[in-house]
């Protein structure tokens, strides 16, 4: 078998054991395939030795009871220990380490990502995490219901594309076709994931915007130089971990912060609570924060 015929095979194979059921014209649309095609590999995949389930409405799933299925199924995912344990190995590793983030993308690419979120991320998220990841992967579109924003101070439900985390899936990038705008959204907001029976429609406006060591996304960078005391550098560390990737230790008093972010809003909201413990280098963030305290002074006195 040619290797465009596996992949057809195995496309197949995912659409018919996901979540998200399929009829045989939907899936012949995806894959550009024809309906006897698609009839004609079910089929030999009853011939195989798979579990066939014909439901209502034209719709064909490959039963997950299928013994062949489980094999398969054993041998590429993990157990809940297994992913934990592999995890943590991961997670053990510096952040500077480039295999880090490489392990994290391949282990996402073979396992789904479904595995590693069930155990990466808290277990009341992990069904709308997962839906999320079956959404991005057959790149439908999907209700988030009850989310309740920290911008707006409201709860709504918001219709998105999906496609794609941060890491250990605490936010979805996600383009909204309301605002037409690419946002970040905090798995832990959402009461409740839907998956609609329609695909992207806008995936030629998803980007994924930058984020600093502060959490704060955006699509531009801006570089800020600090020189941190004992205080400032123990609750930056402590508070924003991946921060540690961009401190040199200058003496045993004094560390130097140099690094990107995405506004001078969280690293400013730093700044400004610990200002007599910190050294500005950077001018242009200088002038950012003597803004800042202007405009405090200004309103103090009316």
């Amino acid at each position: 078998m040619d290797q465009p015929k596996i992949e057809r095979v195995l496309s197949l194979m995912k659409l018919m054991t996901g979540n998200t059921d399929y009829t045989i014209d939907e899936i012949a649309e995806k894959l550009d395939l024809s309906r006897r095609s698609i009839y004609r590999y079910i089929e030999t995949f009853k011939d195989a030795g798979f579990v066939i389930i014909h439901k209502n409405g034209g719709i064909y799933k490959l039963g997950r009871e299928s013994r062949y299925f489980r094999d398969i199924s054993q041998l590429i995912h993990f157990t809940d220990e297994e992913a934990h344990i592999v995890n943590q190995l991961i997670e053990g590793l510096d952040n500077t380490n480039i295999l880090k983030q490489n392990l994290r993308k391949k282990l996402s690419s073979v396992y789904n990502c479904t595995s590693m979120a069930d155990c990466v991320v808290d277990r009341a998220n992990s069904v709308n995490t997962n839906a999320i990841i079956e959404a991005i992967t057959t790149k439908q579109q999907v209700i988030l219901h009850n989310y309740s924003s920290s911008h707006t101070d409201r709860v709504s439900d918001r219709l998105v594309e999906p496609f794609g985390f941060t890491t250990n899936y605490v936010q979805i990038w996600c383009y909204e076709p309301d605002s037409q705008l690419n946002k970040l959204f905090n798995t832990a907001r959402i009461e409740k994931v839907e998956i609609l029976n329609k695909e992207w429609e806008y995936e030629e406006h998803h980007r994924k915007g930058y984020i600093d060591i502060f959490r704060i996304s955006g699509y531009e960078q801006h570089r800020v130089q600090l020189i941190l005391g004992v205080l400032s550098y123990n609750l930056l560390t402590e508070e924003y971990p991946l921060s540690t990737r961009d401190i040199h230790r200058i003496d045993n008093n004094h560390w130097k912060l140099d690094t990107l972010v995405s506004n001078y809003v969280g690293i400013g909201r730093f700044v400004m609570g610990l200002y007599s413990d910190i050294t500005i280098i950077t001018p242009e963030f200088q002038e950012y924060i003597n803004q800042i305290i202007r405009e405090r002074y200004n309103s103090i006195k009316e």
